[in-house]
């Protein structure tokens, strides 16, 4: 079978991977069609509703701005779809307990047909322990296109930068401390940050691209020169640099994907000190009621017939004074681009 590219058809791989013995073990009934984290779930199967769960807010062609989760028409039916696969037995009934590690071992057993997480994790993670894995496509987890339904699949996108710094008002020197932020993120540095040590853990050929040494390539000692420290400086994040570690049809792969499917999120603003007030009190409720009432609708425990119920109790908490909030900030940050 074909990679699936809408969701009637990723659905007829899931009860094909369900009922027979893909792995050949004579046992039809170990298979795991799906093995996904319930984080990602919003990731793999929200743009198909035309839907940004993963960052909340999303603004139309008109620049206005809604919240995802109380989209009455298109919210529903992505917890429609994933209620079907969770009663059809294609979503397991422990999805929102299950973990990386535990779909690594999965795989390392042959018992599950579909993963979804980082790019990078097809041959840095799962394809690496399947049992007869040999470092080609053929033989791995492969990315595939996004899924589509009743909108055209996407994969939402995050931000080159890593981790967000700022200098108090408080400093002594503001204009130094921010010099420093710049100087840390100037290519020199993320040559560094993102490669190592010229000579010892990578190289540059005559047209200045970079390859990791053999001593480089050994991940364990590359992380001994500090490279890839996590919340430590403001950082670039480097495509070129993870790709050299992967097989080149993963970067192949890659590429793809990224040059066809990926859209960006919600922006990140900066908000006003009244903005941070009224998120602050109300979004945290608001999240966590719509993740409580997302698994009851999911898994059956609470009938899709109490979605109105559902919606004005997501107004009872304020969203309406949340998304003014975040139609004020992308107004203000879409003036600066006009």
């Amino acid at each position: 079978m074909k990679a699936p590219e809408t969701l009637d058809d990723f659905v007829t791989l899931l009860r094909y991977y369900r009922d027979n013995d893909m792995n050949g073990n004579g046992d039809a009934s170990d298979e795991i069609p799906l093995s996904v984290t319930a984080s990602y779930l919003p990731y793999m199967f929200g743009p198909a509703f035309g839907l940004n769960i993963t960052d909340g807010f999303q603004a139309d062609d008109q620049g206005k701005v809604s919240y995802a989760a109380a989209d009455t028409e298109n919210y529903k039916a992505y917890l429609e779809f994933l209620n079907s696969l969770y009663t059809e037995g294609l979503l397991e009934i422990e999805y929102n307990s299950l973990n990386r590690d535990q779909i690594i071992e999965r795989c390392s057993n042959d018992l599950t047909g579909v993963c979804f997480d980082h790019s990078w994790a097809m041959s840095m993670m799962y394809s690496p322990v399947l049992p007869y894995y040999d470092g080609t496509a053929a033989t791995a987890f492969v990315g595939a296109a996004p899924l589509s339904g009743t909108h055209e699949g996407v994969y939402i996108g995050g931000s080159d930068l890593g981790g967000m710094f700022g200098v108090t008002s408080a400093s002594s020197d503001v204009a130094l401390a921010c010099r420093f932020l710049d100087y840390c993120l100037n290519d020199t540095n993320m040559d560094y940050y993102q490669w190592g040590i010229e000579g010892e853990s990578y190289v540059v050929d005559e047209s200045g691209n970079k390859t990791f040494t053999e001593q480089g390539s050994d991940n364990d000692w590359l992380q001994q020169l500090g490279i890839n420290p996590a919340f430590v400086f403001p950082i670039r994040y480097s495509v070129v640099a993870t790709d050299v570690l992967v097989a080149d049809w993963h970067a192949e792969i890659n590429k793809w994907q990224h040059d066809e499917f990926v859209v960006e999120g919600w922006p990140f603003i900066y908000a006003t000190d009244e903005e941070s007030e009224v998120v602050n009190t109300y979004l945290t409720d608001i999240q966590t009621y719509v993740d409580e009432n997302t698994t009851a609708f999911i898994t059956g425990t609470k009938s899709l017939d109490e979605f109105d119920s559902y919606i004005s109790g997501l107004e009872a908490l304020h969203l309406a004074d949340v998304v003014a909030v975040k139609q004020a900030q992308y107004d203000r940050y879409s003036s600066a681009f006009n």
